[in-house]
């Protein structure tokens, strides 16, 4: 039987994932039948039951089940159990054991798009994350690991930032990161800011003070589309250079990979094909 994955979310019709692993395992020559799953938003344990139960061997959880996917592990790895957040699981003899790659997904991107700055290019740099829920949680300590000097967390809730600051307070103190919460953005502050709110998703340009966004930055939105989001728009229009999450999604599906096949596919060519598919897309 061929092995079987997929991801879970509500919605998920849109899905890329099917797609990226399917070219991993064109490229890499493995066999695997990978599906996109809709679980009833109340019913993320049943639904893994279930396609356990049928022969899955693992999954990548998006949302809004990441909290919901920690919660049902029976082992988790540094990154996920920081993050009280998993994106991807699998079953091995001692149960169900769950990972976040959210977070090395978006370093290897940064990583990519800001290679001609430096060989270390997040290195003493001064980030502004905005948002607390499940993707700011799943890219905090890569952040923090990745040579940061100062990471600022802002979110409407600053409850909810604070909560996330005080997880991340000792792999901090670590890496002698200056990780901050703060109740308004800061302006003329960040060397880069990433938004990890789901405003982009929504189609909605975040309210952000004049400053926040300014020329010489870099900006980074997690989420990405066939144009420009809405706050890679409004990052350029500030003069600052910004890229999309897609980058992200392939990274962060290639790390899920290669936990569950041992073979780290090459995501370059991964990420043209759906860059060029997604804007030739007629619907996008």
């Amino acid at each position: 039987m061929t092995p079987l994955y997929a991801v879970f979310g509500n919605p998920i019709a849109h899905s890329r994932s099917p797609r990226i692993h399917a070219l991993f395992a064109e490229q890499t020559g493995v066999a695997l039948r990978y599906e996109a799953r809709l679980a009833p938003v109340d019913g993320l344990d049943t639904a893994l039951g279930a396609f356990h139960a049928e022969g899955g061997c693992g999954a990548n959880i998006t949302v809004p089940f990441k909290f919901d996917a920690w919660r049902l592990c029976a082992r988790r790895s540094p990154a996920a159990q920081l993050a009280q957040a998993v994106n991807t699981l699998g079953w091995d003899e001692g149960g169900l054991w769950g990972d976040n790659t959210d977070g090395i997904g978006l370093v290897r991107d940064l990583s990519r798009v800001l290679a001609a700055d430096a060989h270390a290019p997040l290195q003493g740099q001064r980030v502004l994350l905005l948002g607390a829920g499940g993707a700011a949680s799943g890219v905090l300590s890569p952040l923090i690991a990745a040579g940061t000097r100062a990471i600022a967390l802002w979110n409407r809730s600053a409850e909810k930032a604070q909560a996330l600051a005080a997880r991340h307070s000792a792999l901090a103190a670590q890496h002698g990161v200056d990780l901050q919460v703060v109740l308004d953005p800061p302006t003329r502050w960040a060397d880069g800011v990433i938004n990890a709110t789901a405003a982009s998703l929504g189609g909605r340009t975040l309210d952000l003070p004049a400053g926040v966004l300014q020329p010489g930055q870099w900006a980074y939105d997690m989420m990405y589309g066939a144009h420009d989001t809405p706050f890679v728009a409004q990052a350029r229009a500030a003069g600052a250079r910004a890229w999309d999450g897609l980058g992200m999604l392939v990274e962060q599906a290639a790390q899920s990979y290669t936990l569950w096949h041992g073979e780290a596919p090459d995501t370059a060519p991964v990420l043209a094909t759906l860059r060029a598919e997604i804007t030739a897309a007629p619907s996008s």
